[in-house]
């Protein structure tokens, strides 16, 4: 008798506006009729999804994620823990979900699993921050980027996007400037700046624009964005410009391509990663790992 096929579905129920629970016996009939045999485990706190799928991960043919950017990050960051790892599946059920934007993923959860089931292996790279956390689509620090992780996930349930934008604008008055010097094979910056980013998807806390529509997911590269400190309001406005009107390069505003890059500052900086804290760092590597994580999707 042929082996059945296993399944992790691994289910962050306070995501999003909890919507996931409405739609759980649909999901379950569908990778049933697909002859999996799943295992159901319900997060009860912050990194047990990493914890889970670092432990079991190597008995599932298909890991599934149901849950936000933050629960992905923790699934990948499992996964990244497994030799042999399997095949991941994501149904998007967060405030935001960023990354599945970027994979075209449908907003229907119903949907989303009959695209898994259906659907076909599509590689993404992954990052690795400081050799030791990992990444699917954004490292980043200063203003904004905390926005995500500060936000409560009640505030995000009621106010979805709304929720970015209301906390950013708060942090505007409080913008925190760090100098530092970055390193690639393609740049060295040095300076005072609020904000960085590394990144692999064309949507950020919702917004889309903020970096190249064409990114590819698998190409063994990110994006990069620093800002530097603006000292006068036209500074500022030139910043503005040359992120949202896309005009010509200023010095404030700094876009490039890079496989992996090294940032030293002269004091303690907050990281973000996937939307989640990421940790205090003097001193960051990042590195773009091609093809690490092998997602099944329509």
């Amino acid at each position: 008798m042929e082996k059945r096929k296993t399944l992790l579905l691994v289910i962050n129920p306070r995501a999003g506006k909890e919507r996931i629970k409405n739609r759980l016996l649909e999901i379950l009939d569908l990778f049933i009729k697909a002859d999996y045999e799943i295992r159901v485990h319900i997060t009860q706190q912050t990194l047990d999804a990493s914890r889970v799928v670092s432990e079991t991960g190597r008995q599932y043919d298909l890991v599934v994620c149901a849950g936000g950017d933050g629960t992905l990050n923790e699934v990948v960051s499992g996964m990244m823990n497994v030799e042999k790892r399997p095949l991941l599946g994501y149904i998007p059920a967060g405030s935001t979900n960023d990354f599945a934007a970027s994979l075209k993923l449908p907003k229907n959860m119903t949907a989303a699993a009959r695209g898994i089931v259906e659907g076909q292996v599509f590689p993404v790279d992954a990052g690795r921050f400081c050799k030791e956390r990992y990444f699917l689509y954004v490292a980043g620090f200063g203003a904004f980027t905390e926005v995500s992780y500060l936000t409560s996930q009640d505030k995000k349930n009621v106010l979805g996007h709304q929720a970015y934008v209301i906390e950013g604008v708060k942090s505007l008055a409080s913008i925190k400037s760090y100098q530092m010097r970055i390193w690639s094979e393609e740049i060295f910056l040095e300076g005072e700046f609020i904000f960085g980013i590394v990144t692999n998807t064309i949507s950020l806390g919702g917004f889309k624009g903020l970096i190249d529509k064409n990114v590819s997911l698998n190409d063994g590269w990110f994006e990069a964005l620093f800002i530097r400190v603006p000292r006068t309001p036209l500074e500022l406005s030139e910043i503005v410009s040359g992120l949202i009107m896309k005009e010509e390069k200023n010095d404030l505003v700094h876009k490039f391509r890079t496989r992996s890059l090294r940032l030293e500052a002269e004091e303690p900086v907050d990281w973000v990663l996937d939307g989640e804290f990421g940790g205090t760092r003097r001193e960051v590597l990042v590195e773009n790992l091609p093809g690490q994580i092998q997602i099944v999707k329509a």
